[in-house]
């Protein structure tokens, strides 16, 4: 099929549209589907990483993340309270979730160990990522002076959970995708293999 022959530009461009269509919402709602940010990075780093180029798209999903806050800060009324001196930092949030990616493709595959892989990866990454945004926004943040650890740590948890869960469910979203692709061209498993 001619339309998917530059698989590495629809994959990019998918993930593009997936931020922009779901960042704007952290938890998601009836009408949206909740960010999909941390498994859009986690994506990019397993599929592109390694490619020529990933690096560009790296800056890019950068990029894209950056000005979907502004737009919806802007102009959608979206709360601005967790854009602090602390917003910088996730930059390394997000570069953990690429490199853990990046580091597991050549690992990745569609077999049942090769899953379980993937799935316990993208755990890992997504609660790196998490603690990473969090610590950095109860010490940077300016909210939290009279605030123990102890306390915030109990506050930020009980949205762990969701971030990697919600991580976890686009995963495997992308992986029936990848079977997909597999079926409707007729590659076998190795063909599709994230490198």
């Amino acid at each position: 099929m001619k339309i998917l022959q530059n698989t590495t530009t629809w994959i990019a461009a998918v993930l593009m549209v997936l931020m922009a269509l779901t960042r704007y919402k952290h938890f998601g709602s009836s009408l949206a589907l909740p960010d999909a940010s941390y498994a859009v990075f986690f994506l990019g780093g397993l599929f592109l990483g390694r490619m020529r180029g990933g690096k560009a798209i790296l800056a890019l999903l950068l990029l894209e993340a950056v000005l979907v806050d502004y737009y919806a800060i802007n102009f959608q009324g979206v709360s601005g309270w967790c854009v602090t001196s602390a917003y910088g930092f996730l930059l390394f949030a997000y570069a953990v979730l690429w490199s853990v990616g990046r580091w597991y493709a050549p690992r990745h595959d569609l077999t049942g160990r090769g899953l379980f892989g993937l799935f316990a990866t993208s755990v890992v990454a997504g609660s790196m990522a998490f603690i990473i945004a969090n610590v950095s926004f109860y010490l940077l943040a300016g909210y939290f002076g009279s605030m123990s650890v102890a306390e915030y740590a109990s506050r930020v948890t009980q949205y762990f959970g969701s971030y990697v869960a919600v991580t976890v469910v686009y995963v495997g979203c992308a992986v029936i995708a990848q079977m997909a692709y597999a079926a409707l061209t007729g590659k076998s498993d190795r063909d599709t293999k994230a490198v």
